[in-house]
């Protein structure tokens, strides 16, 4: 930038310098700014700034340095020849105020810090936890930046800013992480500027693109394209024009609706003022500079068209000046900070005074040395995020975001009773009155459920579980925890004895898939009949009876110890029929599989007993089979091996019965009584868990022994009564028992016979 003389400098410096600060009100002449009654979300209260408590701030927020007295002169000075220079563009954004009414220069407000929080080691986690933390306010005037700028700490206190507040909390914990990281002053759209997101699809409903598989044509045979008639050709042209028209007229009513869609034209386009963050590439191996939105925690690119413009940046150490045309947004610009032609320092750094004073004499290195000046350090308090305020990051309790045709909504940890962290609702129309599906989240539920996912249209429920279930459940899909209304159940097949992967159930049938078995069977099939009276299963609800058993159906994949002939691949028994019937895979050269069907049984013997193996009850197609397969005996002994293998199939179809009514039983006492864990890291929640134990447990005692007050107080009255009522009364002569009194009568009469007979007195 070129220097003034010092006849204009003396000018400039008798101006008034309340000119050259930024204001709320500054406007330009030609543009009014038209009322923005939507800007905030009826649902955020108002807040007022000038009521917070600022006497028990340190002393560096109400004074400034000899360092940071200097600086904010030397900013003056870059910001009179900025003006000169550059007279068409709008103020700098230097020296706000800061909560105390001191003017801070921006880079001392920045404060590089790392929380000791896993999560905010990587920029993704500190975009999160700022745009979850504070709540958004608007700029008081959408064209102009703000007239103040308060600390991060002030900031994290109250939890709400605007986009510079929340910029500068988000650049302090990235560069305290390590990376390269900026605040940018700009201007962005209104959508962006307003955190309205009502036209953008939700991050959540976005499909990751499906890489494309290339494969190698090397050794590709080439075919030759078959003949085809020209009328048919015609034909299918007509064809492709017809429905070509067709789909043109569907795209024109989509252009339509979606302008109609589309919100109105903004008249601040390219005025609004906004904030945000800059990412260069370099360092933490960031491959490719972004932008970061503070409001949302999104990325973006660039070259995004929401950014249409930067006037300068910032970290702690330097500020720089965009000189760069802005008239296509940040597509073209570069981001090359050492480039002086299009960023203009306001510092000169250190290393570049060195060089160019290596070509000159030592004279005029000092002189250029006593030039270089290092940014003070910052003037704001050691930022401080307790557990308990990041584990509870919402300031309102709960976040609800409005996307296009989808509602998100996220509450902290241990808010919901039931463990729900995240919800997200998505609707068929614009106006987001039909509910299509519901998708909720949860986090530290005992029962390890983690996702939920409700169909609104077909009121199909899928419940995903963490591994960890006492019922080793992975995902189970229903419509009502209510038996035989149709469940499909998956499990951690690897933890099961049986290997079962998922089973279907449902009022006539049931489905069970196994993975890596060691007999190789992979699917059964099992069909019911109707109910019977009298039938009813022990040990489960008095109103359930067992289904009739129609037919047993198995699969097995392909032995390869054993010859196809002789490794069944399909085995069906038909309870009701009493046959079975055994279907063998095919070799490569096979065009027919071989089969066995062993059907009623309808002849006895001479005994009475059941006849099982006659030509008429044995029907088999073996043409590729041995002799050993087509003997008699051998086709007896696999009928006896087939009765005995029956019997164990039906007990194992009633235990899966019974496993399926086991499983909802549990699930209902799970979803009746939800309980949530702690985990023994999280010291604070443990704290707050503890307490409440002990309060319980003060209760209980503090019951018990009011308790046994109460009993020892009525036995003392009832003592104290006793004796005031027995001494009141007069004595009385005990009376006599009953045996005493019969002793007594008994003597009378001996002594009266001794007087009439003496003689008896000489007897015992």
């Amino acid at each position: 930038m070129e220097v003034l003389e010092e006849t204009e400098e003396v000018e400039q410096a008798a101006e008034d310098p309340n000119s050259l600060n930024t204001s709320d009100s500054l406007q330009d002449e030609d543009t009014k700014v038209p009322e923005e009654k939507d800007s905030v979300s009826s649902d955020v209260p108002a807040f007022d700034w000038s009521s917070i408590d600022t006497s028990r701030l340190p002393s560096s927020y109400k004074t400034n340095s000899r360092r940071e007295k200097k600086l904010l002169h030397i900013a003056d000075h870059f910001l009179q020849q900025y003006t000169h220079v550059c007279p068409d563009r709008k103020p700098l954004f230097l020296h706000p105020v800061n909560e105390c009414g001191v003017e801070k220069f921006v880079s001392t407000t920045l404060r590089p810090t790392l929380l000791p929080y896993p999560e905010l080691y990587h920029w993704s986690g500190c975009a999160s936890f700022v745009s979850n933390y504070l709540t958004m306010e608007p700029l008081k005037c959408p064209i102009t930046p703000p007239s103040s700028l308060y600390s991060p700490t002030t900031i994290l206190k109250y939890q709400r800013g605007n986009c510079f507040d929340f910029t500068v909390l988000l650049c302090s914990l990235l560069i305290g992480a390590g990376y390269d990281a900026y605040c940018v002053h700009g201007y962005a759209t209104q959508e962006i500027c307003a955190l309205d997101q009502t036209q953008d699809p939700c991050p959540l409903l976005k499909k990751p693109q499906e890489v494309p598989v290339k494969k190698s044509r090397k050794y590709r045979v080439k075919i030759l394209s078959e003949p085809q008639s020209k009328f048919e050709l015609q034909q299918k042209a007509k064809k492709k024009e017809e429905v070509e028209d067709v789909q043109k007229k569907e795209e024109e009513e989509e252009v339509v609706t979606e302008a109609q869609d589309k919100p109105k034209r903004d008249p601040l386009r390219g005025l609004r003022v906004h904030a945000w963050v800059l990412v260069l590439s370099g360092k933490r191996k960031v491959p490719e500079t972004f932008f970061i939105n503070p409001f949302t925690g999104i990325n973006h690119n660039t070259t995004d068209e929401c950014f249409l413009g930067i006037e300068s940046i910032w970290n702690h150490r330097n500020y720089w000046v965009n000189m760069q045309d802005c008239r296509k947004g940040c597509k073209d610009l570069s981001f090359d900070l050492s480039d002086a032609i299009r960023w203009e320092i306001m510092l000169p750094e250190s290393n570049k005074l060195l060089t160019e004073s290596s070509e000159r004499d030592i004279g005029d290195m000092k002189e250029n040395s006593d030039m270089s000046f290092e940014m003070p350090l910052s003037w704001v308090a050691r930022i401080n995020v307790s557990c308990r305020e990041f584990e509870n990051q919402y300031s309102q309790g709960k976040k609800v975001i409005l996307y296009k045709q989808a509602k998100l909504e996220k509450w902290a940890p241990y808010v919901n009773e039931d463990g729900l962290v995240e919800r997200l609702t998505v609707y068929a129309d614009l106006d987001c009155t039909e509910v299509v599906e519901v998708t909720e989240w949860f986090k530290n539920r005992e029962d390890m459920l983690d996702m939920r996912e409700t169909n609104k249209q077909t009121q199909l429920t899928t419940d995903y579980f963490k591994p960890g279930h006492p019922l080793l459940l992975k995902a189970h899909t229903y419509t009502s925890l209510e038996p035989e209304t149709g469940h499909t159940m998956e499990f951690y097949h690897k933890a099961r004895a049986d290997d079962l992967r998922k089973r279907v159930e449902s009022a006539t049938e049931m489905t069970e898939y196994f993975v890596g078995r060691d007999d190789f069977l992979h699917i059964r099939h099992v069909e019911f009949g109707e109910r019977e009276n009298g039938m009813d299963m022990a040990g489960t609800r008095p109103d359930v009876h067992l289904r009739p058993i129609v037919q047993i159906k198995e699969r097995f994949h392909r032995n390869p110890e054993k010859p196809a002939d002789e490794d069944v691949e399909e085995r069906i028994f038909m309870i009701e029929d009493d046959s079975i019937q055994l279907i063998y895979h095919l070799e490569d050269h096979d065009t027919i599989a071989s089969k066995v069907a062993f059907l009623r049984a309808i002849q006895r013997d001479r005994k009475g007993e059941e006849i099982f193996l006659t030509r008429d009850t044995c029907v088999k197609y073996q043409p590729w089979s041995s002799e050993k397969q087509k003997n008699v005996l051998h086709l007896y002994k696999l009928l006896w091996d087939l009765r005995k293998e029956q019997k164990e199939l039906k007990h194992q179809v009633r235990e899966s019965e019974a496993e399926v009514l086991n499983v909802l039983k549990v699930r209902e006492d799970e979803e009746a009584n939800i309980k949530l864990t702690v985990s023994m890291y999280n010291a604070a929640r443990r704290e707050c868990q503890h307490e409440a134990m002990a309060l319980e447990k003060r209760q209980r005692s503090s019951q018990s022994s009011l308790v046994s007050e109460n009993k020892s107080w009525e036995e003392d009255e009832f003592r104290a009564h006793h004796a005031a009522t027995s001494a009141s009364m007069p004595r009385l002569k005990q009376r006599p028992s009953r045996e005493k009194q019969l002793a007594q009568q008994k003597s009378h009469s001996l002594q009266e016979a001794l007087l009439r007979n003496p003689r008896l007195a000489g007897h015992d």
